[in-house]
């Protein structure tokens, strides 16, 4: 069915400069869609780093098995991402077809197959036939130009309205160096240690085991703080690549070195924007919705307590029908397991205190709301006044579009 574009969506996509070390192209080969890019190459300088967060779902797909075993490695070399198919839950011959495409980009590429990267998106339990990949890296590699980001990201959609792509300039030791991502991702995700898709690269020069704490660290401060429907997808996939392409840096080797302070913090802005995007793209979305949680036991707990506010089906229904019924959120703060002082709780929405003390504000009148609960972006702040932990997510409403997206998908 036609996707109408969600009215959450940027004005405008950026355009993302080029990084040394990277080359990129899509081709249309026929894997599900018709006449639309649905395979993507990126092509990476030797001696290009990696790092990657992977779903820790028990029905990985066998990209994501793939992907594991090669971080091991920690070096990259291509990286190739179809879509249409997620090559999960095909047995046999779904590793037998990750085989294939190593194999073949590695011949062609003069390279070990262990660094070249897949990653896979669509419908699951079909098999996927390598061919349809095997056969287009040649014009791939032949295609692939520095400024192909957002052909790039385009090619990796399936549900998606629009194409997600983000971008950071920092300084790492007096050298400027640039972070490109892209993402796609709008139903299935409940991330777990990932998102659907996300493919970030730079041209710092950083070691596999640094990369990969920063990315870590930036990825459970922003992936999974997102949530669209509560499901884990069998193929969520975040993964970092460094091309080195704007010379060493001398002496860096752990995460926490000072010289790393800016560029972690704009890798953690590239995902955050890549995260919230995702969330913004949600199947039949209409609204943002931000939550804060406080005055949990920990950090932890905060985080399960927001997160079973954004995954309540009745929560994001209200908020779709644009109805202050704030009771859902006692409720969804009640069935989260976690430690939760019942007349203590305080809630404000839009900044408005509808509930303080266990009870509802004398003071509160929904009329004061309603201009906010006609908004786009939601706003819900939660206190559950046990200790100081806490956490912020983020996540979408539930339409009846998100019925009619999901029910026809495989139509």
């Amino acid at each position: 069915m036609a996707h109408v574009i969600s009215p959450l969506a940027p004005a405008e996509t950026p355009r993302l400069p080029s990084i040394s070390g990277v080359k990129l192209a899509a081709a249309a080969t026929g894997i599900r869609y018709k006449g639309r890019p649905d395979v993507l190459l990126a092509l990476m300088a030797e001696g290009t780093t990696a790092a990657g967060c992977l779903t820790r779902s028990k029905s990985s797909s066998a990209p994501v098995d793939w992907c594991k075993a090669a971080l091991k490695l920690g070096k990259a070399r291509a990286l190739l991402v179809n879509a249409g198919n997620a090559n999960a839950f095909t047995g046999k011959a779904g590793t037998a077809t990750v085989k294939a495409v190593a194999s073949a980009a590695a011949k062609a590429f003069k390279t070990k197959p262990e660094t070249i990267y897949q990653a896979s998106t669509g419908v699951i339990g079909e098999p996927l036939d390598p061919s349809f990949i095997v056969n287009a890296i040649d014009g791939l590699a032949s295609a692939a130009v520095e400024d192909g980001w957002n052909d790039a990201a385009r090619a990796i959609m399936t549900t998606d309205t629009f194409a997600k792509v983000s971008t950071r300039t920092v300084k790492l030791d007096g050298k400027p160096v640039t972070i490109n991502g892209i993402a796609k991702g709008s139903g299935m995700i409940a991330p777990d240690m990932a998102t659907m898709l996300s493919f970030i690269f730079t041209d710092a020069a950083i070691s596999a085991k640094v990369l990969q704490a920063l990315l870590s660290a930036s990825v459970d401060k922003t992936f999974n703080c997102v949530t669209v429907d509560g499901d884990t997808s069998t193929s969520d996939t975040v993964l970092l690549f460094a091309t080195g392409a704007a010379g060493p840096v001398k002496g860096l080797k752990t995460a926490s070195d000072a010289r790393l302070k800016g560029f972690a913090k704009a890798l953690h802005e590239v995902c955050h924007d890549l995260a919230l995007q995702v969330a913004k793209d949600g199947e039949g979305a209409e609204k943002l919705i931000d939550i804060t949680v406080t005055g949990a036991e920990s950090d932890k707990a905060a985080h399960r307590i927001a997160m079973s506010i954004a995954n309540s089906p009745l929560v994001k229904t209200a908020i779709a029908g644009e109805d202050a019924n704030w009771g859902r959120i006692v409720m969804a703060i009640g069935k989260a397991g976690e430690k939760a002082i019942r007349d203590k709780i305080r809630i404000r929405i839009g900044g408005v205190q509808v509930a303080v003390k266990g009870m509802r504000d004398a003071a509160y009148k929904e009329a004061e709301i309603m201009p906010h609960m006609k908004g786009r972006d939601i706003k819900i702040e939660a206190d559950v006044g046990v200790g100081k932990g806490k956490a912020q997510v983020w996540t979408c409403d539930l339409t009846h579009r998100y019925i009619d997206i999901n029910g026809s998908y495989r139509s």
